[in-house]
């Protein structure tokens, strides 16, 4: 079902519960509100609905309730501040009135638009909400707060560029105004600009250095950054404070633990994963992130507990997509494969519904993007971009073993490991454009417009922006991001001398492990079915084939195979590659300390292990149609 379509099923419910009260059938239009409820639990104006049935029952402290919820979720309802008001005076409490009426009295100083627009954007309805602004500015003229109203709208949908670009015009006509420039922060992390955003935080904390939504942001650009370690604290400073809510305490220790599991404190990661469930038994991602350590152990009584939550009626779809995958790694710790497998396959079915990757889609950029980059073009382009030879690009499909060759790197002397970095897939986009749904490069021919000035600032606005990234000032460093198997030709362009490491792994091991892994958000949409990961692995083996064939040696291929059978040979290898020296620190991988926030940051803190080889063949019986899709790539030779 899409957004418009759940919207009008969700309006039709209201207005049969509104039907019903009106017709005074009160407990029928309240039951018709909990099925409404289970679906969209953060509905404000169901909640408003509520409160009327309820005071049509006479039962004004449930009314009370009912409308502060509202609120809550929503607080650009001016019929729910009306409520209240009268409520809390027939009950004889001044003060909670007079909140409400100064609420209520600000909404009406608003133009209705804007109070619609706003109340839109709380439910989640982005569409309408950005009709009615638009309509609005067109015959109102331009204000700095709608604006920013529409910036909001632009970042809920998703749209952070546009957002972006909008609020840094707010802020050069209205550089105090803090909402926008917080807006205009969240902006920036959210398109992965993680310097430039805690930047912006730092800037507010000048001004209120307690400010709980300013040091929440500044912690999550510090995430970003790879900079653990003032998370932790900060986290740990948020929750000596006053929390609003259970919610709010579980999101400070989730966040918490993550900076604790990306520094290799392990054991405190699960203590403050467990405190998050303490507050919020069904928090999905608390659950999911305990299995996400890979090494962590689930007792029958969190099985059953997960269990039960997720079976839940009313349960947000992420937090049952959360659990499933708990779920699945949970039992197959337990070796019952067959109930693992039901829950990663439910898990993955449930995610795609609201993934818009397309496996034919892929393809034809793929085939653009061979048709533009040639043999020729580069060629005509050789000795483009800058001579620096410190970027070491670790590339490949994800869960191939690129996290324990960038580990093995780091290990040495000369290489700094930083994280997966999004510098060059923001060029790529700002340089061709976003296909919406894959968002891979639209126009790769923009490319070659490229000039050799150009091509040489790009280069060196890789190298400054990534120095955020980068403190222990080695010559060398690491962008870990698999997915930059699509950009080798803009990389060639602009950083002729970096390393480029293909890390590859066996189909049938790498697709499972994909399928059985849940990323992030909008990260990596292609593992949610079988198909489509196969599909992708044999778009990833057509690209590099070209890359191969137009620009002969410039990657390395290391197998991911041929690190655990020989890990000497291998590192020698890639060590020789790169013309640096051997050291045996690089062997001893597994005892360098350093922040790493992959899935596969807890097995690289441990010695080389086989395991990984062999886990796909316990779930064969529900790979036939993985092993059918892979077909011929099965049988290439690495």
């Amino acid at each position: 079902m899409n957004g418009s379509e759940a919207r009008d099923e969700r309006e039709a419910l209201l207005r049969e519960a509104r039907t019903l009260r009106e017709q005074r059938r009160v407990t029928e239009a309240l039951t018709s509100l909990e099925r409404l409820r289970e679906d969209h639990p953060r509905f404000s104006r169901l909640h408003q609905e509520r409160a009327q049935c309820l005071i049509a029952l006479g039962e004004g402290p449930a009314a009370i309730a009912a409308l502060r919820e509202a609120v809550a979720l929503n607080p650009t309802l001016p019929a729910c501040w009306d409520m209240l008001e009268q409520l809390h005076r027939l009950r004889g409490e001044e003060g909670d009135a007079s909140v409400a009426a100064r609420n209520l009295a600000v909404l009406k100083q608003l133009p209705p638009a804007i109070v619609a627009a706003q109340s839109l954007l709380a439910d989640g309805d982005l569409e309408p909400a950005e009709e009615i602004l638009r309509a609005h500015l067109h015959t109102a003229g331009e204000s700095v707060g709608a604006l920013r109203l529409l910036a909001r709208i632009r970042l809920e949908g998703g749209a952070a560029d546009e957002a972006e670009v909008l609020l840094a015009a707010i802020l050069e006509r209205a550089p105090d105004y803090r909402e926008a420039r917080f807006d205009y922060a969240m902006a920036l992390l959210q398109g992965q600009k993680h310097r430039a955003a805690r930047q912006q935080a730092e800037r507010l904390l000048k001004d209120a250095p307690d400010a709980r939504d300013v040091l929440k942001l500044y912690g999550a650009a510090c995430l970003g950054l790879g900079d653990f370690e003032p998370v932790i604290d900060l986290d740990a400073r948020l929750l000596a404070g006053p929390c609003e809510s259970a919610e709010e305490v579980a999101d400070l220790r989730l966040w918490r633990a993550n900076a604790l599991k990306a520094m290799g404190r392990g054991v405190e990661a699960v203590a403050d994963y467990r405190a998050a469930l303490s507050a919020c038994p069904d928090h999905g991602v608390a659950w999911f992130s305990l299995a996400n350590l890979k090494t962590h152990a689930f007792d029958d009584n969190d099985i059953t507990r997960m269990r039960a939550a997720e079976a839940r009626p009313g349960l947000q779809d992420m937090d049952r997509v959360y659990l499933r995958f708990a779920l699945g790694k949970a039992l197959e710790d337990q070796a019952d494969y067959a109930a693992s497998w039901g829950f990663y396959a439910r898990g993955n079915a449930l995610r795609r519904t609201s993934s818009r990757y397309r496996t034919d889609v892929a393809e034809r950029f793929a085939e653009r993007l061979k048709q533009t980059m040639t043999a020729e073009a580069f060629a005509k382009r050789a000795g483009w971009g800058t001579d620096s030879s410190a970027p070491i690009f670790v590339l490949g499909l994800p869960r191939s073993g690129s996290t324990l060759i960038e580990q093995i790197l780091a290990s040495h002397a000369q290489v700094e490991g930083t994280h997966e970095l999004t510098e060059i897939g923001r060029y790529v986009g700002e340089l061709c454009g976003r296909d919406p749904d894959c968002g891979l490069p639209e126009n790769p021919a923009a490319l070659l417009d490229l000039t050799a000035a150009q091509a040489r600032a790009l280069g060196e606005r890789f190298l400054g922006e990534t120095r955020a990234y980068r403190r222990l000032g080695r010559p060398f460093f690491i962008d870990k991001m698999p997915n930059n198997f699509w950009h080798i030709g803009l990389i060639q362009l602009i950083l002729p001398r970096a390393t480029i490491v293909d890390v590859r792994r066996e189909p049938m091991a790498c697709c499972f492990s994909n399928f059985k892994q849940l990323f992030g958000t909008t990260n990596q949409e292609f593992t949610y079915s079988l198909e489509d990961i196969a599909g992708y692995y044999r778009i990833y083996l057509d690209l590099m084939r070209h890359w191969e064939a137009v620009l002969p040696g410039r990657v390395l291929r290391v197998r991911y195979e041929d690190v655990v059978d020989d890990l000497e040979g291998a590192t020698r290898r890639m060590l020789d590659h790169m013309g640096l020296p051997f050291e045996p620190s690089c062997l001893r991988f597994h005892e360098t300390r350093r922040g790493i926030r992959t899935p596969s940051s807890e097995q690289v803190r441990q010695p080389i292990g086989r395991d990984g080889l062999e886990q796909w063949k316990r779930y064969a019986p529900w790979l036939a149609s993985l092993r059918t899709a892979l077909g011929d790539v099965l049988t290439e030779t690495a």
